[in-house]
């Protein structure tokens, strides 16, 4: 059974929790210590990525203690109560933005290309016999009609491939063609900016030559694009001189992010958000893109926008009519999976987890043959006793063979741009995922046991060892999820970067004070990222993190391959049926 959490089954008061109680106690002391508890709870929801206190979960007498709340009270009040639900100011600050924003937008008057059949006609081929909407078809449809579009689905459903052709689209407009669309790109981590760009340069490719002008394929990162340098709150919101921005790994997007977003866009352009809503959620406060797509798999759309859509693309909608809001009128999911087909081992892993179908995991993993040195299933297992099985050993050293390969003639001689970048490259094919950070089965024992495995134990900075960037370094021109490696160079050992233009640049070690090694690196980390094979650890015990979401986003990291290394299968089964709700109002849109 599914079980929904909005993750604090067990409350356990952080010092800053207690710090902001004792702060206001101090400004405006009240007598009644469930004012204390609850004031505590905020701040502890907060910390666990909440963007408010949902009074409904409470015990009667504690929510009924909200409505003689002091500091609740006044136009600056530190607390804000908005029906059932208590929220930091700031965090209430940032939602009632957002809504205002997304609210505003929608009803901006949009001018829609003249041409808009015809060019959709030129840049969808038929579908034959399929009574199947082209989803793709209509999210381009739909984008261009409005100036806020979000268009969500799972990896593989096309949704890069479905926003180059909506630039196209766009720019192929009769009343563009002396004035293109100044349009920017960018996703949360330089990761995902830099696979954008990528996808968005591969898709281009395959447009007609006279639809590929004035279509940039360099992305950025959010933080470039909304000139954060150090402080969300204090830095000014640019106004950005653009006509489109397109920002990918919308999930990743937290709710002060998400607002200066929707500040630094001028409401004469156009915003689109792309996402998998079912992917984890920020790091920090707030599930802005599973809220605002929450219900999106039902469509919703009004008559009004059935016909529409049906005049502009043809198909029949009509099994998602409903009464949706307007933001569900411009809210598109994309339903095929052109990477993991029906009979895709990894598929039918992300579709049963997905939906908490904890029978169908089961009998999944039963299915699941063993890895082995020569196991070409899509999806196999392991169940180690310890970190040190032999097994878990083998699988790591198989899975960077051939980047060893690479690395060896390197490891005493300089090696080039060229071998950096194919180095880089060997190394990304293969990724170890962890659900948790310490412990035996977590981050920091793992990269250890895995270096030593490949034989490239050492303390310290040794040619080999690949790092991620932990914090954004704009002197460097490195952002936070970056991944580099060490290696020999002309000038002694140097860390090589993909610069996002099929160049490297190299940086000196004791410059980067914010990376880690990155043998394994946790889900969370991986958002953004793809790897031919995964091998997805789990702890030998329940922990918090480990949700459906964590699963779901861990599986589809994998493009071809995925070893589940599970000590304790109920561990698995468990996790599967756990589905975290974070707090916040933005479903309401």
């Amino acid at each position: 059974m599914s079980t929904e959490r909005p993750e604090d089954d067990t409350l356990e008061l952080t010092g800053l929790d207690r710090a902001m109680v004792a702060f206001l106690q101090a400004v405006q002391p009240s007598p009644d210590p469930l004012h204390g508890e609850l004031a505590a709870r905020v701040s502890h929801q907060f910390g666990l990525g909440h963007a408010c206190l949902d009074l409904n979960t409470l015990p009667s007498s504690l929510r009924q203690s909200g409505a003689s709340l002091p500091w609740i009270e006044g136009a600056n009040s530190p607390l804000v109560r908005d029906g059932e639900r208590l929220y930091l100011r700031r965090n209430w600050a940032a939602e009632q933005s957002i809504r205002a924003s997304i609210a505003t937008r929608l009803a901006q008057p949009c001018p829609i290309p003249a041409n808009l059949s015809e060019s959709l006609v030129q840049l969808f081929e038929p579908s034959g016999h399929s009574a199947a909407p082209d989803w793709q078809k209509v999210a381009c449809a739909l984008a261009a009609r409005k100036r806020f579009s979000l268009i969500t689905g799972g990896p593989g459903t096309g949704k890069t491939t479905t926003v180059v052709r909506l630039l196209a689209l766009l720019q192929a407009d009769p009343a563009r063609q002396q004035a293109p669309l100044r349009i920017a790109l960018a996703a949360p981590t330089g990761k995902a900016a830099a696979r954008l760009g990528e996808s968005i340069a591969s898709a281009l490719q395959k447009l007609p030559v006279a639809m590929q002008q004035h279509i940039p394929t360099q992305a950025v990162t959010l933080h470039k694009l909304l000139q954060v340098r150090s402080n969300l709150a204090q830095d000014a919101v640019p106004e950005l001189a653009v006509d489109l921005v397109v920002v990918d790994e919308a999930s990743m997007i937290d709710l002060e992010m998400m607002a200066r977003l929707l500040a630094a866009v001028p409401l004469s352009a156009s915003l689109i958000l792309l996402g998998d809503k079912d992917q984890l959620a920020s790091v920090e406060a707030g599930a802005v893109m599973g809220q605002l797509c929450s219900g999106a798999d039902l469509g919703r759309y009004s008559p009004d926008t059935l016909a529409w859509l049906a005049q502009a693309t043809g198909a029949d909608l009509s099994a998602w009519a409903g009464d949706g809001s307007p933001l569900a009128q411009q809210t598109v999911m994309l339903r095929l999976s052109h990477r993991f087909a029906d009979n895709s081992g990894i598929g039918q892993w992300a579709r049963a987890v997905n939906a908490g179908d904890s029978a169908s995991v089961a009998r999944l993993w039963q299915q699941a043959p063993t890895w082995h040195l020569d196991a070409h299933d899509s999806v196999t297992r392991l169940q180690p006793g310890q970190a040190h099985d032999p097994r878990l050993q083998a699988l790591v050293q198989h899975g960077w063979q051939a980047w060893l390969q690479q690395l060896e003639p390197f490891k005493n001689s300089a090696c080039s741009d060229a071998q950096a970048l194919a180095a880089l490259h060997a190394f990304a094919s293969f990724q170890v995922l962890c659900a948790v950070r310490d412990g035996p089965w977590g981050v920091a024992s793992l990269n250890q046991h895995i270096a030593a495995s490949l034989g490239l134990a050492g303390a310290g900075w040794y040619a080999g060892r690949p790092v991620m960037v932990t914090r954004n370094d704009y002197a460097l021109k490195l952002m936070n999820g970056d991944i580099g490696l060490c290696l020999n160079h002309a000038n002694g050992l140097r860390v090589a970067f993909a610069d996002g233009q099929g160049g490297v640049r190299w940086v000196l070690p004791a410059r980067l004070d914010a990376v880690e090694t990155v043998f394994a690196m946790t889900v969370h980390k991986s958002q953004g990222s793809e790897f031919d094979h995964v091998a997805l650890v789990l702890p030998e015990r329940p922990v918090a993190v480990l949700t459906r979401e964590l699963l779901y986003t861990g599986i589809t990291r994998a493009r071809s391959r995925l070893t589940l290394v599970v000590p304790q299968a109920e561990v698995l089964l468990r996790a599967v049926g756990i589905k975290v709700l974070r707090s916040g109002g933005l479903a309401d849109l």
